[in-house]
């Protein structure tokens, strides 16, 4: 009983966890001084292809997904569909996300306080990932793949995990530049992610919700 108690703690946490990035990440988004990589890179796409962000990360999503079960060199239908339960409403709260700050005209605000807000979208979505990465239930594919090079193929290393799987959306960024001559939603706010997020996290564990604790290396077994 208390076991079920607990995962329906944890359940209501990874709900708030993926609102909350999501909304910090469409922060950063529309404040248009320089998103997450992955977000970037998915903006450019979306610029060019002409389909709304939730739909355009989801198909990232997926993927990434298919990447990953590659890179596993078996089959993991846990992962698979963990992978695509976490990426299909967070895509799409994301792009919801990013029509409803339209409303707060940002790119009229000026440039202080679209940093402001592209810096809050920052420690929002840190945040976020912190909460995610406590309650460990299920992970985005873009962690996974982070997570899968990490450990499987860098012996633990995770600086170097992390920037081998900044390594796709930097190819599709690249890939964006020629196609179109430029690049968007790239600035200050991509390069405080790329060297703050990681300490922000840290930081998080123990200042938000120090109550919530790791799970490392737990299986979760839902009951029916």
């Amino acid at each position: 009983m208390e076991e079920k108690s607990d995962f329906k703690k944890r359940l209501g946490y990874l709900a708030f966890a993926i609102i909350l990035i999501a909304a910090s990440n469409a922060l950063m988004i529309d404040s248009s001084v320089g998103s997450m990589v992955w977000m970037a890179s998915a903006v450019n796409v979306t610029n060019i292809i002409k389909i709304d962000y939730g739909t355009t990360l989801f198909l990232y999503a997926i993927v990434v997904t298919i990447a990953n079960q590659f890179l596993l060199g078996k089959f993991d239908g846990h992962i698979l569909l963990s992978n695509l339960v976490f990426a299909f409403p967070f895509s799409y709260l994301v792009g919801f996300f990013t029509k409803f700050y339209l409303i707060l005209h940002i790119e009229n605000m000026g440039l202080f306080w679209q940093v402001l807000l592209d810096v809050l979208g920052l420690f929002g979505a840190s945040i976020g990932c912190s909460v995610y990465e406590r309650v460990n239930l299920i992970q985005h594919p873009n962690d996974e793949l982070a997570y899968i090079i990490r450990f499987k193929y860098l012996h633990g290393s995770a600086g170097w995990g992390q920037f081998f799987s900044y390594l796709p959306p930097i190819v599709v960024l690249l890939v964006c530049f020629f196609i179109i001559g430029r690049i968007d939603s790239v600035g200050l706010g991509t390069v405080l992610a790329v060297c703050f997020q990681g300490i922000l996290i840290g930081k998080a564990d123990h200042w938000f919700m120090p109550s919530l604790k790791h799970h490392p290396n737990e299986s979760i077994k839902i009951a029916g």
